[in-house]
């Protein structure tokens, strides 16, 4: 008896699980790189909060910025209280910062950022997602 409830249960739950992402031999597509926040931009005298240095994967050379540039950026993290939006069903405590990268910094694929809201402090180190797009092609 427990041999044929567990067949029944194999036959009849494989039909109610969705079908599988990677279906066909395709990948999910994924529409960023991902960078990392490594400091803000400073001078001798002080640091510019409203300008973030971030790290892109994959990116060695001043030459390699230039297809980032334009590109949005993306710091998803997750808040102390849930976002008050009397309009949505679901309270979430994901929040975004966004921005843009402006300008590379050095010769080794190291970019400027600036986001609508400065970057706070306990971002540094942490991976953004560097999106592909706008598209410039």
């Amino acid at each position: 008896l427990l041999f044929l409830a567990s067949v029944y249960c194999a036959i009849f739950s494989s039909r109610l699980r969705p079908p599988p992402l990677n279906t066909m031999g395709k990948q999910p597509v994924r529409l960023y790189t991902k960078g990392t926040f490594m400091n803000y931009v400073q001078s001798k005298n002080g640091q510019q909060d409203s300008k973030a240095l971030v790290s892109i994967e994959g990116v060695k050379t001043k030459t390699d910025v230039g297809f980032y540039l334009g590109k949005r950026v993306a710091w998803i993290y997750r808040a102390h209280r849930k976002r008050a939006r009397p309009t949505k069903k679901h309270l979430n405590k994901i929040k975004v910062i966004w921005g843009k990268v402006v300008a590379p910094h050095g010769n080794n694929g190291v970019v400027r950022c600036k986001f609508t809201k400065n970057l706070p402090s306990q971002a540094t180190g942490a991976t953004l997602r560097v999106m592909m797009y706008p598209s410039r092609v």
